[in-house]
Order: C-alpha cells, then structure tokens, then sequence
C-alpha cells in the first residue's frame, strides 16, 4: 500500500526531511497586527522576526479542514491509497481537529497521530513514521513508530523571550526566577527550567550534556533548531559531532508559529534514538 505523509507546520520540517519522506505541509495561520498569513507560504521568517521585534502583535491559529482536505487530495492525485496525518498536539492546538473533520472527507482513508508535543518533536514522529515506510512497512508500524517517538523524544532549549513564553502561558512558574538564563525542556505542554548559565558557552555544554546523558550511549536523530541564532546553532551542533551520541544530524530553523510564543535568540535541540 502506498502511503503519503501530512503534516503541519508547527513541525517546523527542514527541506532535507520534506522531500526525503515526501511529506505535505499544511502552514498554520500566523496573524501579525491583525493580518493573517499562512506559515512560510506569505510569510517568511525574516519578516515575521522583524516585525515581532518592531512590536507586532501576533498570534496563532489552525488551518482550515479544507487546507487538509486539499492536502489529502493531493496525495489521492498521485496515487497514494492512504494517509498517514501527523500533528501538533490536541493539548496545545486546534489544528488535529481540522485534520479529523478532513479525514472524514477524504476519498482515501486517512489515520490522524495527535503527538501530544509540538514544533520539532512532531517533526521527529513524521521523521520516524517516514523511516519505517521508507524500509517498506506498513501504515499501522508507520503509526506506532511515530507514537513511541511522541512518547519518549527529548528536548532542550533556551528561549530568546521569556515574557512570550510566559504570556502564552507555557513557562513554568519557576521558570524565569533566578539569576542566569534558565535552560527549558517542554514537557506537558509547558516549559521547565533544568539549569541556569550565565554564557552562551554553558548554555551549549548544558544542552549538550542533557542530550547526552539522556542518550545512555544510544545513536541519536537530533535536530537543531534557532531562529536567528546562527552562531549559537552551530556551536551546538559542533559540540554534539565531537560528543559521540549523533546518529543523523539535521537543521532546522524556528518558524513563526513556534517563534510567536519564544521569540529570536531562541535555539535548542529535540532528539530521539535511532532504530
């Protein structure tokens, strides 16, 4: 059975996984000032990072059903006979919602993964979904890989704004107390301090060292991701290559539907084992 992946943006996909899996992004709704535009359709991450530092206000919302539905059908147009629809999780988003009422449109069966996580993390279950496919598996193994990776995949980060976070009401209350920068993981829809550092080096061996020590000696997929980070980014990634744990190593940048609630100056890394 031929099988097509969907996903959204909040993934936040780099190319080199989209066309390697073949994945259909549908973009998430980003309103800036009042003016809606779709993830990295009309609106790219330059412009929407310029104008949240000029003040824009800004928010998120779910695609339309009919986004999905197109997305299904486009998958119906080059022969798949089934999709496999993965997505930013129920707990933070409205988006698995239209991509339930699409699938029941649809005129080729369509399974819907709700991750219960969200930006890279689901990026990793597609990731994952797509390497069991890849080998020749089927929907349901598809599924179940891309279930356990929710389950268990691993992140850590430090965020450029605080207060965003803390406004869209996913910062720890402990969060932002204390004197350095807190290193965050999301876990259960929020974010948690780990550590504190008072430089962009200790905030790179911290992260590291977190990626490793979760590890246990295992090969990882990682993913690195910053959103006008650059130099922080690749310190990170350098500090990973020279640490052993790296499995497969991608980049990726922080959209705008991720970057509206951490802002610029965020960077950090999802991972999960390989195989």
């Amino acid at each position: 059975m031929k099988v097509a992946l969907v996903t959204d943006s909040n993934a936040q996909m780099p190319v080199v996984l989209v066309d390697r899996y073949r994945v259909d992004v549908v973009p998430l709704i980003v309103t800036v000032d009042g003016e809606e535009f779709h993830e990295r359709v009309d609106l790219s991450d330059d412009d929407f990072y310029t104008r949240l530092a000029g003040g824009a206000a800004v928010a998120t919302a779910a695609p339309a059903p009919g986004a999905f539905l197109m997305a299904y059908e486009r998958a119906a147009e080059v022969g798949a006979e089934a999709v496999l629809s993965i997505h930013v999780g129920s707990n933070t988003s409205a988006t698995l919602n239209s991509a339930t009422i699409a699938a029941e449109l649809s005129r080729i069966p369509v399974t819907t993964v709700d991750t219960e996580t969200a930006s890279f993390a689901v990026g990793c279950c597609v990731w994952a979904a797509g390497e069991v496919l890849g080998r020749g598996g089927s929907l349901d193994e598809a599924r179940q890989a891309a279930l356990q990776v929710a389950a268990s995949v691993g992140n850590v980060f430090i965020v450029g704004a605080l207060g965003l976070a803390r406004s869209g009401g996913r910062l720890a209350a402990d969060a932002d107390s204390g004197e350095g920068a807190p290193v965050l993981a999301l876990e259960g829809g929020q974010m948690r301090p780990l550590a504190r550092v008072r430089s962009d080096a200790d905030a790179v061996e911290t992260m590291a060292t977190y990626i490793e020590r979760h590890a246990g000696g295992r090969a990882q997929r990682i993913g690195v991701g910053d959103a006008r980070t650059d130099d922080l980014a690749h310190a990170l990634i350098t500090r990973l290559e020279q640490g052993g744990c790296v499995g497969e190593l991608v980049r990726y940048a922080i959209g705008p539907s991720v970057g509206a609630h951490t802002g610029p100056g965020t960077v950090g890394a999802v991972f999960f084992p390989v195989g």
